[in-house]
């Protein structure tokens, strides 16, 4: 179970584009989120259903779906192509986002087909059936995983500010360094006291600025 999960941390590091912070917001509630009131029927053998299945096991990978992933997981690549299908699902998701069921996710670009979110993993629906689309165990191994990645964002928001803080500090001694060579240059006599000094540290700084710019 274990290299399972990490595993799958991998993979969605590695393939699912960087998350929002509205995404990871959407994700969070959905994940805390104990029983919703859905004004729509959720039952075996409807669209309803199968998509709200779809869409949870994309959010249990921390991914959230457009309609064609949505469609290609849940009937197959050939009516993932099918744009009349395509339309026709699209025109459900929509009904289910007004019963409170998934959200529509604002798009990045305006080319980009629309992405969807469940509200929540526990629904109560129209004929007061309660609907599961997750285990406990799911949700708590999706939890560890988007802590895992919030974590990872915060160590590397961090370790990005001590590289801005160290590139502005060397940019300055070399400026400053600089600035001593050239009005020891312009006296009538160089002082080999504050030449070297200042040509060895603007030296040493440059190469070490370099270093750090190359790297990043």
């Amino acid at each position: 179970m274990l290299f399972q999960l990490k595993l799958l941390k991998e993979v969605n590091t590695l393939s699912q584009p960087r998350l929002t912070t509205s995404e990871i917001q959407f994700l969070q509630e959905a994940l805390t989120t104990d029983c919703k009131i859905g004004n729509i029927r959720l039952r075996e053998g409807e669209y309803q259903l199968d998509l709200a299945k779809a869409i949870a096991s994309f959010q249990l990978e921390l991914h959230l779906p457009d309609v064609k992933d949505i469609v290609r997981r849940s009937y197959g690549e050939e009516k993932a192509n099918d744009i009349q299908f395509i339309r026709k699902i699209q025109t459900i998701l929509k009904k289910m986002e007004k019963s409170n069921v998934v959200r529509i996710l604002p798009k990045k670009e305006p080319w980009e087909l629309q992405r969807y979110a469940l509200s929540g993993f526990r629904f109560q629906d129209v004929d007061k059936n309660i609907v599961t689309l997750a285990t406990d165990q799911q949700i708590k191994q999706t939890k560890d995983m988007l802590q895992s990645i919030l974590n990872q964002e915060e160590t590397s928001g961090a370790r990005v500010s001590n590289v801005k803080a160290k590139i502005c500090v060397l940019f300055l001694i070399v400026v400053a360094s600089y600035a001593a060579i050239l009005w020891d240059i312009m006296q009538l006599t160089i002082h080999p006291i504050v030449f070297v000094p200042a040509f060895s540290i603007a030296v040493a700084c440059s190469l070490m600025l370099g270093k750090i710019l190359s790297k990043e």
